[in-house]
């Protein structure tokens, strides 16, 4: 991906500031109005700390591949229900049909059915600019499996305004993948993103790392069981520390994973395995805002686990039990599925049925009862299909004190004022800089995707090229700046 990098102190001295609480405000979910309520879209609206439930007249249907965008004010700025992309005039945005092309996907013309199919990262070096990662099933006639890990570009400065997709379906990953489960977490440098995917029937996780330089990677790494490929729910804890999945699989039973997760390098540690033995039909997981409980939604059961504790399955406690609610009538019952901690912070799961209620745990911070889980405690007023939207924790700042949080360091000199030349690129670990001569001697550094110096040399003075062996190292993007008394000068290089 070309682009001229322009870097200034406010962006790697304080990401955090470039989002405020608005972003992941507004939850989009219900059907196509054309056939008048009890059918119609639905919005939960948390701008003002609470959330405000409307009825809303618009064509776009939602299953649970939802994914949702707005401004740092609450103001929508696109949606997708992973078949298309929608502006906020509830118009399909310009070039933004034809996502995930399949089979599959032309059978659910109104929104793709299984959960996390979809999360979108806003792009560390261009406020305007947004990734949309995204999946369907390919061979929907065989193993249900996903073989593709898409990403798509939305460029919010296009069509005045209302967006445009500039890049789409771009195979990022082609492998046997488990369908669903994309979840997304800040890197420790609180600029960058760490995306996650599972290869199916497989202890494979595939991990790409997403920085103002484009996408690196996949990292792969083998641990915990041995997964199918049913469907399920993943997420990690606010604080980004943890990591859990839990997945549908016939034999063995329903499966819960939690894993400590380093925010640095991306590796996940200390598997804990759970076998549920519910028989469960239905699956989703959340942590309390404190990152301290995680909460397991298991059809007609709701579980709490201390990831703290030093016996985490021992700490299992049932908070809710089905209480053979329907909604309206018969069969629609209020099971428990897909859940998603809210900016009120509190955890809504969606009911497994197309019903008018959401339940809801209003303190997820307090330990077992004292949780006060509500079932079908949020009335809708239309039918949802288990609508909640992917959101990744966007306000995760930086790690302070770890040892990759290195843009602090680096803020007051990465201001990049010229451009480099680079020949060739990509190369192979042999390429030459290109430059204006400047009377003073210059001062070569490279970084690695992560902000990190791994090469430094020194550029003598009047000159206008620098030759550069970088063979030693491994295969990446990197960044070169050289720096004089005066001028700072950088490009991106690919080294294949």
């Amino acid at each position: 991906m070309k682009r001229i990098i322009k870097l200034n102190f406010i962006l790697f001295l304080f990401p955090s500031m470039l989002l405020s609480q608005g972003i992941n405000n507004l939850w989009m979910m219900g059907y196509a109005s054309y056939a008048g309520p009890p059918f119609g879209g639905i919005d939960l609206n948390f701008i003002t700390g609470q959330p405000v439930i409307s009825y809303v007249t618009r064509e776009m249907e939602f299953r649970r591949a939802v994914s949702t965008i707005c401004d740092s004010n609450g103001n929508l700025l696109f949606v997708t229900n992973g078949v298309y992309i929608a502006d906020v005039t509830g118009d399909t945005m310009q070039n933004g049909s034809g996502l995930n092309p399949s089979s599959y996907t032309s059978q659910y013309p109104d929104g793709l059915p299984p959960p996390q199919m979809n999360t979108i990262i806003p792009d560390p070096g261009n406020s305007d600019m947004y990734y949309l990662f995204h999946t369907t099933i390919d061979d929907p006639f065989g193993a249900l499996l996903t073989k593709n890990l898409y990403y798509s570009i939305v460029d919010m400065n296009q069509n005045s305004g209302l967006g445009a997709v500039t890049l789409k379906n771009q195979v990022l990953l082609n492998d046997s993948l488990c369908k669903g489960n994309l979840t997304a977490c800040k890197h420790a440098n609180g600029r960058d993103w760490w995306l996650i995917s599972h290869k199916a029937y497989s202890t494979l996780y595939y991990k790409y790392l997403i920085t103002p330089y484009g996408i690196q990677g996949p990292f792969i790494q083998s641990i915990g069981i041995n997964r199918t490929n049913d469907v399920g729910q993943a997420g990690f804890s606010p604080d980004g520390n943890h990591f859990a999945c839990y997945n549908l699989q016939s034999n063995p039973p329903p499966n819960l994973e939690l894993f400590n997760f380093d925010r640095c390098t991306g590796l996940l540690s200390n598997p804990v395995h759970i076998a549920m033995l519910d028989s469960a039909t239905g699956v989703g997981v959340a942590f309390s805002p404190n990152s301290h409980y995680l909460y397991v939604s298991s059809t007609r059961y709701v579980y709490q686990f201390d990831v703290t504790a030093p016996n985490i399955p021992a700490s299992q406690t049932t908070v809710a039990v089905w209480d053979g609610f329907y909604s309206p009538n018969p069969p629609f019952g209020t099971y428990f599925d897909i859940a998603q901690l809210a900016p009120d912070g509190k955890i809504y799961i969606s009911t497994g049925n197309g019903t008018f209620h959401l339940h809801v745990i209003n303190q997820p911070d307090s330990a077992g009862l004292a949780c006060d889980l509500v079932q079908h405690g949020v009335p809708l007023p239309a039918y949802n299909f288990n609508s909640l939207p992917n959101h990744p924790n966007y306000f995760l700042g930086a790690l302070a004190g770890s040892p990759c949080d290195t843009l602090t360091s680096l803020a007051t000199e990465l201001i990049i004022n010229h451009k480099l030349n680079v020949f060739p690129n990509p190369n192979n670990g042999y390429f030459t800089l290109g430059f204006n001569a400047q009377k003073e001697v210059g001062i070569l550094e490279i970084f690695d995707a992560m902000g990190r110096m791994v090469y430094e040399d020194k550029v003598a003075q009047w000159s206008q090229y620098k030759k550069v062996d970088v063979t030693a190292m491994p295969m990446g993007i990197y960044f070169c700046r050289i720096k004089w008394e005066a001028k700072v000068a950088g490009v991106k290089i690919l080294k294949e």
